[in-house]
Parts: structure tokens; C-alpha cells; sequence
């Protein structure tokens, strides 16, 4: 076939990196407003019900409210509208937003053709704030959540905003947030090293744990570093911007190196692996994808066991899902060996 090309080579995104305590602070009340996700967390069960402890009635209320209406998504949503210095920056822009742009800014971004509704939503439209929740019905909690925003008394909500974000962050972040701070930093100039001898789309697997192939509307890539929700990745959208909220790496976590501080993925893998159904999928999914119906079947389990397990191993790595199967990623388990060597370093058969 004789073929003339008139278009041009395809063209990829180009990434950045940027980082916050005010992200952190963000993502921290997130975790903590998650019940189903502590515990693939890092931090033990004790960790996160001492920093609700900690917290002091007006906060903990506002804390209860963005569970019940997970406005955490919200507080991400404006960080991402500016580069705010810090605390006082974000909560003076959150003050004086009009009402309509709140709204707006509120809503979760679901695609450039929906823009228009979202304009519309945000001056109050039922019409258009049932069509962007019917857009995004399969969803976990968008549905929920654009009804809300849609509906809520944005007074309220702009109250609500600046108490729990202020509370949290003097609680949580303010006392350690020049430690903070220097992890962040550490490892987005980490990053940035790596990122000069990859291409973006490597750059972002080896960064993310996840590939990542280009989106025709998708021309910047958002890298995000974070602490309190290691060991996950967490994927938003913006106009023309894919966002990674991605783990900081274990190097980053201090400032000196302990040879006897074992790797974060190496304790988290070992963890994970340690139990009977967990292996059992494993080897399942070692075999063929599968999806979350058949696994249950296979196992004669509860559902909502598999996807706890399932959950778990997600977290390590070892597995992912594929539109609604499942399937084993044997790279995260052939790295074990090394990092258990890496680890343990040199060892000569005198020690062996």
C-alpha cells in the first residue's frame, strides 16, 4: 500500500513537579476519612486514631462532616488553582472566591465536553448537576459528591473549608512542617535528577509505579509528592492535566542513611504476602486476570474479603486492575529479591 503522511509523530505530555505541605495536609484528612483504605496504609490503626484524638472539637466537627461528604476533594480541587506560599495564602483565596466560582471549582473536572455543564451546575442548574452525576455514575463517590456541592448552602461550605483546613494543619502539619517540608523537597529534586535521563513516559511509571500512555486532551502531566498516604498513587484530572499524588520515595523519608532501616516496599511486600488467601490470589491471578466475581467464587469467601485482599496487594504493587479484571504484575515480586539484597548487602558464603 502506497501511504503519503501528512500528520505528524505522536506527541507525548510534558511533566512537572511540584510540592506542598498544603497537599499533605489535605491528603491527611483523606486518609483519615477513609475507613476502607487505613488499613493498606503505612501507618498503623493507632497512628490515625491519634491524630483525631489530637484534634479539638471545632475541627474534629468539621473532620466528621468532610467524611461524610468527602470534601477533602474539594480542598484539592483549589490547591490546584494557584501556587499558594502557604497556609495563610490558600485560606485568604478560599475567603474571597465568589460564590459561583466556589462552586465551580468545587465540582470535579470530567472532561473538556462537560465544561459547559459544569459552568451551568455551578450557577445552580438541577438539569446540569444531574447530567454530571450521571456522566460519572459508576463512580465510587463523584454521584455523591456533585449532589452535595449542587445542593449545600455554600456559605457553609466556604466555613467548613477554612475551619477544617486551618485546624488540621496548626495540628498536623505546622509542628513538623519544616520536616515536612525537606522530604518533599528532597525527593521532587530526586525526581527531577531522574526525570533529565527518561522520557516522560517512563519518567512517570518509574515515578508512579503505574504506566501511563498519552491522552489526546492530556498535554501536562502533574507530578505531587507525599507522606501520609504512602504506599498509594492517587490519580485526579484537570483541564489538559493529569495529576499524580504519588509516595515519596524510601531514601527521601530521612536525611542520614541507617543500614539497618529496611525499604518501606520491601516491609510492605513481606507484610502483604503474609497470609494464606492473599497467596492464594496471587498464584490465581499468576495464572490468568480475573475478575472480582470470579475470584469470590474461587475462594468461597465474602466479597468484600477478596476486595479487602485484593486491596492490600494493590498497595504493594503486586497487583492492578484492568477495566473489571484483576492481574498479578510479577515485576514488584521479581524486585524482592533484590531489595532484599540490597538490604542485607554483601554476603560471602563465610556468612551464609
Amino acid at each position: 500500500m502506497n501511504l503519503l503522511n501528512i500528520g505528524t509523530e505522536r506527541t507525548t505530555y510534558h511533566v512537572e513537579l511540584s510540592f506542598s505541605p498544603l497537599f499533605e495536609a489535605a491528603l491527611g484528612i483523606a486518609a483519615v476519612t477513609y475507613d476502607d483504605i487505613r488499613p493498606t496504609l503505612e501507618q498503623p490503626a493507632e497512628f490515625w486514631q491519634q491524630l483525631v484524638d489530637e484534634l479539638d472539637p471545632v475541627t474534629l466537627r468539621e473532620l466528621d462532616y468532610a467524611k461524610q461528604n468527602n470534601t477533602w476533594k474539594t480542598l484539592l480541587q483549589l490547591l490546584h488553582q494557584q501556587s499558594f506560599s502557604n497556609l495563610p495564602a490558600f485560606l485568604s483565596y478560599v475567603k474571597e472566591l465568589p460564590t459561583e466560582q466556589l462552586r465551580y471549582q468545587a465540582f470535579p473536572y470530567l472532561g473538556e465536553e462537560l465544561q459547559a455543564l459544569r459552568q451551568e451546575a455551578a450557577r445552580g442548574s438541577d438539569a446540569a448537576i444531574y447530567a454530571l452525576q450521571n456522566a460519572c455514575r459508576s463512580h465510587l463517590f463523584f454521584p455523591a459528591y456533585i449532589a452535595h456541592i449542587g445542593s449545600t448552602d455554600l456559605g457553609k461550605l466556604r466555613s467548613h473549608l477554612l475551619l477544617l483546613m486551618e485546624g488540621w494543619y496548626n495540628t498536623h502539619v505546622k509542628p513538623r512542617e519544616a520536616e515536612i517540608s525537606s522530604i518533599l523537597e528532597r525527593d521532587c529534586t530526586h525526581k527531577k535528577a531522574m526525570q533529565e535521563r527518561l522520557s516522560a513516559e517512563a519518567f512517570v511509571e518509574w515515578a508512579t509505579h503505574g504506566s501511563y500512555p498519552p491522552e489526546p486532551a492530556i498535554t501536562r502531566v502533574l507530578l505531587i509528592p507525599h507522606i501520609i498516604y504512602r504506599p498509594w498513587t492517587i490519580h485526579a484530572n484537570d483541564a489538559g492535566t493529569k495529576i499524580f499524588y504519588y509516595p515519596v520515595a524510601d531514601e527521601s523519608l530521612h536525611d542520614t542513611v541507617d543500614p539497618y532501616r529496611p525499604s518501606q516496599t520491601l516491609v510492605q511486600t513481606l507484610k502483604v504476602l503474609g497470609d494464606e488467601y492473599r497467596l492464594r490470589l496471587v498464584k490465581m491471578l499468576s495464572e490468568k486476570e480475573m475478575s472480582l466475581q470470579e475470584m469470590t467464587e474461587r475462594l468461597g469467601v465474602a466479597k468484600s474479603t477478596v476486595h479487602h485482599h485484593l486491596s492490600l496487594l494493590r498497595s504493594a504493587h503486586l497487583v492492578e486492575g484492568k477495566g473489571n479484571k484483576y492481574r498479578f504484575k510479577r515485576k514488584a515480586l521479581d524486585k524482592m529479591p533484590v531489595l532484599l539484597q540490597q538490604f542485607l548487602g554483601d554476603m560471602t558464603d563465610d556468612n551464609c
